[in-house]
């Protein structure tokens, strides 16, 4: 028989690896283990140096990115100030050029605007009048502009590159910039040629508008983006023509690849396109706190690094003593066990008991000396159990066990029976052989009891919430357990607590912390109050699933579960029956809502949105040059008098827009009158091409000549205009057409319909065309494919053609068998025509 005490100590190697690795190291002398031992910090220091020079490396290839970044962003943010700056000054020459086409601007006029305007803006140097013959009506320049750079009235245009940009602008009609040019003092100048037109649409010359480039770069470019970076302007060549550059960094730092260059990036500036070139170049930067922080912090690491290692030499040698102990602590473990109210019997490999302790000899009643060398079947099995038993032990000795062990029934020395819970481990002994078997014996007989108990109680209140029509669940706060769910919870979300999660978040139940896992099942709210919580009254609220397309009335509370948790009860009701009547009754009175709105709102906005705009900017223009000529003393009493008539009619035309449109909101009649066409058309091209161009959309338009006048409302006809050429240009952008693509022409024609002489405006798109579900319900008030759209556009144009007795239609343009676009036309009989009087002054259903 095996000495009970060396077949309970514990091997020495118990926590050394398994397999051959085990049987190696414990083949090695203690002093071979120990320098072994050693090579783990080594390692680390190694796997250490090699962490640092690869943190090194990422954190400057980020900080780079980061610069690159930066510099990205502020040079895309000065490119948008100078092309702003860009485009204010193109659209204020195009209105100096807008006046001289319609004979509203002479000479002197010109001159003191043009004055004005490049006193007020420095990166204007000179603007010239040049008439379609190339001579120069009028021309004025800075104080600064050298003498060589001058264009005098009476002269002719001269210069290659100038002559050949006029020629683009007059076969273009569009304004057209140069390339930039050094001017004769090596100052960078760039030029803006606007087309002229005649009262016939015919090119009838340019304004010539010339910038400096050194001025555009200095009042342009934000002084936080000069501040930080070198900022240059390029030509089409990428030779620098404004600002400055960082010169390449010499010496060592060549030898790194992200030091050899600045960092620097560049941007075409539109409208010039390719021909101008905005770049910024950072300037070059220490690292400073970045670079003294690092080095800090690897002495640091270094230093415990060298810590760690004097640690783990100091351990290898209390190894030895610590092993030396290791036999006491076995003893004293011995006597723990025998001590403990748990039963504990060893076998060996043939069944043969070996060893009891106190309690296991105190469970059974009988003696150490009579169970220790006794063979199955024991003298503590009861004789009905014994073949259950047998087998039991059969499975136990060839290894076959339960990790949660098993129940059996026990019988002691006089007879009585009890319930036990064995557990079984195999036993090692000090040489990592397997010499038997260890089993633990626990009294289970009151917890047997108590557990039928509350099974008892359990199936009757398992039984009353399976049957409600109400799904309950229980979880316990800042866990993902699952403590109760009835059958109807069961049937929505399943088993799993992700259903009661979802309907606490959804119904506005604060958040409670989660339970860190090193803490076990130990509850977050432990030794809190919580009484405030459990007696509190249950929180209400509807929410909707969309797993199970129902809405659910929830109602919480917080209660202490019965192992003391802090728990959330959640009881949620179908009430999707009584939501969809609710909902339904909402959406009725919500349709007559938005139905009232969206009638007044059409009725009200329609036309002053668009047409208040020009009269109101004509006036502030004319009052601020007023001003500014008086406050030279540039102006005499005739010219006073011209300027304040043109306002005043201004300021008349702005009134008579409010009338209209207060007299449509009464539904009252429009206003009609015999209105000139190509006037007409040029005034909504006018308000159209902003939005065009926003849109990098071309527009072309062709009015026939000697057209008859049109009895109409012309500002109901430039809104209808306006409205269509808008919609082709969002159609344009809808289908993302290229450059070359992005046009819409409108073409203004007489026509003859059933004998009747008409005048047609028709708008072609190259959009992506109208499907044929929509080219049905095009016409139907509040349709719209625009997720923004009020659906009250078009319907509102068709009525006020058809109150002009005109008609409307949209037709797709097809290129084979693809739509290459989309045709709105309309037409409206001429004043002469039949019919075309007899209800001139019929009301706009508007």
């Amino acid at each position: 028989m095996q000495d009970p005490v060396s077949a309970h100590e514990p091997p020495h190697d118990a926590g050394a690896p398994t397999g051959w690795w085990r049987r190696w190291w414990g083949s090695q002398t203690p002093g071979r283990q120990d320098r072994f031992a050693m090579l783990a910090p080594v390692a680390a220091v190694l796997l250490f140096l090699a962490a640092i020079v690869s943190a090194f490396w990422y954190l400057r290839l980020e900080e780079m990115d980061r610069e690159h970044e930066a510099v990205r962003r502020d040079v895309e943010y000065a490119q948008q100030r100078v092309r702003l700056r860009l485009l204010e000054r193109q659209e204020q020459l195009m209105r100096v050029a807008h006046d001289i086409s319609n004979q509203q601007l002479e000479r002197d006029e010109f001159v003191s605007r043009i004055e004005a305007m490049v006193i007020q803006y420095p990166e204007l140097q000179a603007v010239a009048w040049i008439d379609d013959r190339r001579r120069i009506r009028a021309s004025y320049a800075a104080p600064s502009v050298a003498a060589g750079q001058l264009r005098p009235a009476g002269g002719v245009l001269r210069g290659g590159e100038t002559e050949s940009i006029y020629t683009l602008a007059r076969d273009l009609q569009q304004p057209v910039y140069s390339q930039p040019a050094a001017g004769a003092d090596g100052s960078g100048l760039l030029q803006l040629h606007i087309p002229l037109s005649n009262q016939q649409g015919k090119f009838a010359g340019v304004v010539l508008g010339e910038y400096s480039i050194d001025a555009i770069l200095r009042y342009a470019v934000p002084a936080e983006v000069s501040a930080k970076y070198a900022v240059a302007l390029l030509d089409g060549k990428n030779r620098i023509i404004a600002g400055n550059s960082v010169p390449p960094r010499k010496g060592p730092s060549q030898l790194l690849p992200w030091a050899a260059q600045p960092n620097e990036y560049e941007v075409p500036v539109s409208p010039v396109g390719n021909g101008l070139i905005i770049r910024a170049q950072a300037y070059r930067t220490s690292l400073g706190v970045i670079g003294s922080g690092l080095f800090w912090l690897v002495g640091a690491l270094s230093a415990m690094t060298a810590w760690m290692l004097i640690g783990n030499w100091r351990h290898t040698r209390r190894r030895m003593q610590a092993q030396r102990a290791l036999v006491a602590e076995t003893n004293f473990r011995r006597a723990m066990e025998n001590s403990m109210l748990t039963g504990m019997r060893a076998l060996d490999m043939q069944g043969r008991i070996t060893y009891v302790n106190a309690a296991f000899c105190q469970m059974t009643g009988w003696s150490e000396g009579e169970l220790v060398g006794r063979t199955p079947p024991f003298p503590y099995w009861p004789d009905e159990d014994r073949e259950q038993l047998m087998a039991r032990l059969d499975d136990e000795l060839h290894g076959r066990t339960v990790a949660g062990g098993f129940q059996v029934r026990v019988k002691r020395k006089d007879g009585s029976l009890f319930d036990a819970r064995l557990y079984l481990s195999p036993l090692i002994d000090a040489k990592g052989q397997q010499t038997g078997w260890m089993t633990s014996m626990t009294d289970i007989t009151e917890p047997n009891r108590i557990r039928e108990q509350l099974s008892a109680s359990y199936e009757r209140f398992t039984t009353v919430l399976e049957a409600l029509d109400a799904s309950v669940s229980v979880a316990p706060l800042g866990s993902e357990e699952l403590l109760f769910a009835n059958k109807l919870y069961r049937l929505w979300f399943g088993v799993q607590t992700a259903g009661h999660l979802q309907m606490v978040a959804q119904a506005g139940v604060p958040e409670q912390p989660r339970l860190d896992e090193s803490l076990d099942a130990v509850d977050s709210f432990v030794g809190l109050p919580t009484g405030t919580l459990t007696a509190a009254r249950s929180e209400n609220a509807e929410i909707f699933v969309p797993e199970l397309g129902k809405w659910l009335e929830v109602r919480s509370r917080y209660l202490n579960w019965v192992d003391g948790r802090l728990a959330q009860m959640v009881i949620a009701t179908d009430i999707t029956p009584r939501r969809h009547a609710e909902e339904q009754a909402a959406a009725q009175a919500e349709r007559a809502q938005s139905s009232s709105r969206l009638i007044t709102m059409g009725e009200m906005a329609s036309s002053v949105a668009h047409e208040l705009n020009q009269p109101l900017t004509a006036i502030n223009n004319y009052c601020n040059g007023l001003v500014s000529r008086i406050r030279k003393q540039q102006i005499n009493e005739e010219d006073l008098l011209a300027a304040l008539e043109k306002t005043a009619r201004q300021a008349q035309r702005a009134g008579q827009i409010i009338q209209r449109i207060r007299s449509f909101v009464k539904r009252s009649e429009p206003n009609r009158t015999l209105s000139d066409v190509a006037t007409l058309v040029s005034e909504a091209v006018e308000l159209a091409e902003i939005e065009l161009r926003r849109r990098n959309v071309r527009l072309s338009h062709y009015v026939a000549a000697r057209l008859p006048k049109l009895m109409v409302d012309p500002i109901l006809i430039e809104q209808v205009l306006v409205n269509l050429l808008r919609n082709a240009a969002e159609s344009i952008e809808h289908a993302r057409r290229p450059a070359s693509r992005r046009s819409v022409e409108l073409r203004v024609i007489p026509k003859d319909i059933d004998g009747q002489p008409v005048i047609e405006f028709s708008v072609l798109d190259s959009g992506q065309g109208l499907a044929p579900e929509v080219m049905e319900r095009l016409y139907e008030a509040f349709f719209t494919t625009k997720p923004e759209g009020m659906g009250i556009g078009l319907n509102l144009c068709r009525s006020i053609v058809e109150s002009h007795q005109g008609r409307m239609q949209a037709e797709n343009i097809y290129n084979g068998t693809d739509v290459a676009g989309c045709r709105f036309s309309f037409w409206i009989p001429l004043a002469g025509a039949p019919d075309a009087l007899e209800n001139k002054n019929a009301g706009v259903a508007v």
